[in-house]
C-alpha cells in the first residue's frame, strides 16, 4: 500500500517590507544592492520550492488516481463476494431445510420400522402356531397309518353317496393341510420381504441424510472462505480509504504551501520595487530629504489581545489527547463570541489572506478556514501571527495594519467545531511543521 508520503517542511520567507534605518538618513547604495541580491536569492528559492511542490502535487494526484482505481477494484470484488455469499447462504438454507425434511422422514421411517417389527412378531407367532398344528397333524397321521387311513375311510363307504361325501371330506382335510403349508410359506416370504424393505428404506434415508450433511459442511466451508475473503477485502478497502484521506490532506497542505509561496513571491516583488525605488532616490540627491516615500519601520513594544471583547481560552497550547495531536495555538471563544472583532496584535503586514471559506467546509483554507497571516518586526525580531476560522475578513494581502486594528470577525469556518478564534504566534517565519510556534500566553 502507499505509505511513501513525505511532508515537505518549507520555511516561508516573510518580509518586513522595510529597511531599518534612521529617519534622517538613507540606506547606502551597497546596502540596497545587498538587499536586492538577498531578495533575488529568496525569489529563486521560492521558485525552486514552488517547482518541488508542483512536482509533488503531480505525483500525489497520480497516486490518488491509482488509489481510487484500487478502491473501485476492491469494491467490485466485494460486490462479487457478497453476491456469491447470498447464493451460498440460500443454498445452505435449502440444504438445511432438506435435512430437516429428511430427519422427519427418518422419524416417520423409524415409526414404520417399529410397526413392521410388531407385524414381524405377529407373523412369528402365527408361524409358530402353524408349526405346532402341522406337527400335530403329522403325529395324527403317523398314529393312524398315514395315507392308508384315508383309503380305509373311502373304502368303508356304504354307498356311492357316502363315498362322495367321504371323498370330499378327505379332500377338504388334505386341502386344509396344503393351505396351511402355502400360507406358512407366504408368511415366511412376506417376513423376508418386509425385512428387506425396511432395511432398504433405512439405508436409503441414512445415505440421503449423510449426503445432505456432507453438502451442508461443504457449503459452510465455502461460506467461511467467502466471509474471510470479504473481511480481507473490507480491511484492504479501509486501508485504501485511510491512505486516500492522508494523501488528500497532504495535497491540501501542498496547495496551502503553494498559496503562501505565491503570496510571498508577490511580497518579494513589492520589496524589490521598494528597493529599486530607494536606489532611484539614492541616485537623485534632491529626493534624499523626502520622507513620504520611505518605507515604514514596523515596530512595537508589546502585543495586544486579539479578541478585545473575549478573553476566555477554550483550548490551550499543547498536546490534546482527545484529538491525538499537538495544538500549536490557543482557541478564544465563548457565547456570544460569534461576530466579535478580531484585531492585529501588533503592527505588521498581512500575507496569505483567505476570504472564500464557508461554514461546514472543513478543508477550506488548509483547515484554517478564512484566515489572515501577519508578519511583524518587534524590536528587531520577526514574528508571524495567524488568525483562523474567521467569519469575515476586512483586510487584503500585502496590507499594512496597526496594532489593535480590526482585521475580521470571529467565526466557525474551516476545521472548527464551534465559533472561536484559533490564534498562533511564531518567532520567525511560519512553516508547515510549526517548529517555531510559541505559546501565545507567553507574550501577553
Amino acid at each position: 500500500m502507499y505509505r511513501r508520503i513525505i511532508y515537505i517542511i518549507i520555511t516561508l520567507i516573510v518580509l518586513t517590507f522595510s529597511f531599518n534605518y534612521s529617519l534622517d538618513s538613507t540606506l547606502a547604495s551597497s546596502d540596497i544592492d545587498r538587499k536586492l541580491k538577498k531578495l533575488e536569492q529568496e525569489e529563486r528559492e521560492i521558485k525552486q520550492k514552488t517547482n518541488e511542490i508542483n512536482r509533488d502535487k503531480r505525483e500525489i494526484n497520480e497516486k490518488m488516481d491509482e488509489n481510487k482505481k484500487e478502491q473501485m477494484t476492491v469494491q467490485e470484488q466485494l460486490d462479487a463476494i457478497e453476491a456469491e455469499l447470498v447464493v451460498t447462504r440460500a443454498d445452505i438454507q435449502s440444504v438445511t431445510s432438506n435435512i430437516r425434511s429428511t430427519e422427519k422422514e427418518i422419524n416417520s421411517l423409524e415409526n414404520e420400522i417399529s410397526q413392521l417389527n410388531d407385524e414381524i412378531e405377529i407373523l412369528k407367532e402365527r408361524i409358530d402356531e402353524r408349526n405346532e398344528l402341522l406337527k400335530e397333524r403329522l403325529r395324527s397321521l403317523q398314529e393312524s397309518g398315514g395315507k392308508s387311513r384315508f383309503l380305509s375311510v373311502l373304502l368303508g363307504a356304504q354307498n356311492f353317496t357316502d363315498f362322495i361325501m367321504r371323498t370330499t371330506a378327505v379332500n377338504t382335510i388334505m386341502d386344509q393341510d396344503r393351505s396351511i403349508m402355502e400360507e406358512h410359506e407366504a408368511d415366511q416370504n412376506a417376513l423376508a420381504n418386509k425385512r428387506v424393505e425396511v432395511e432398504t428404506k433405512k439405508s436409503d434415508v441414512e445415505s440421503k441424510r449423510d449426503e445432505l450433511e456432507k453438502e451442508r459442511k461443504t457449503l459452510e466451508g465455502l461460506q467461511a472462505q467467502l466471509d474471510e475473503q470479504k473481511a480481507e477485502q473490507s480491511r484492504l478497502k479501509k486501508e485504501l480509504e485511510i491512505e486516500y484521506a492522508e494523501m488528500e490532506d497532504y495535497k491540501l497542505s501542498l496547495e496551502e504551501e503553494n498559496e503562501i509561496l505565491e503570496a510571498q513571491a508577490l511580497a518579494i516583488e513589492k520589496a524589490k520595487a521598494l528597493a529599486e525605488k530607494e536606489r532611484t532616490k539614492q541616485n537623485n540627491a534632491n529626493s534624499r530629504s523626502s520622507s513620504a516615500n520611505k518605507p515604514i519601520v514596523v515596530s512595537s513594544d508589546d502585543f495586544v489581545w486579539p479578541v478585545p471583547d473575549f478573553h476566555n481560552i477554550t483550548s490551550s497550547y499543547g498536546y490534546r489527547p482527545k484529538f491525538g495531536r499537538f495544538h500549536h495555538g490557543i482557541d478564544i471563544g465563548g457565547s456570544p463570541a460569534r461576530g466579535a472583532n478580531v484585531v492585529a496584535v501588533a503592527d505588521g503586514y498581512t500575507y496569505s489572506v483567505e476570504t472564500r471559506c464557508r461554514e461546514g467546509d472543513k478543508r477550506c483554507g488548509g483547515r484554517y478556514g478564512n484566515r489572515v497571516f501577519i508578519t511583524h518586526n518587534i524590536n528587531g525580531e520577526t514574528y508571524t501571527t495567524v488568525y483562523a476560522h474567521l467569519d469575515s475578513v476586512t483586510v487584503g494581502n500585502g496590507q499594512f495594519v496597526r496594532k489593535g486594528q480590526p482585521i475580521g470577525t470571529l467565526g466557525n469556518t474551516g476545521d472548527s467545531t464551534g465559533p472561536h478564534l484559533h490564534f498562533e504566534i511564531h518567532k520567525g517565519k511560519w512553516n508547515l511543521s510549526k517548529t517555531n510556534a510559541l505559546d501565545p500566553k507567553s507574550v501577553f
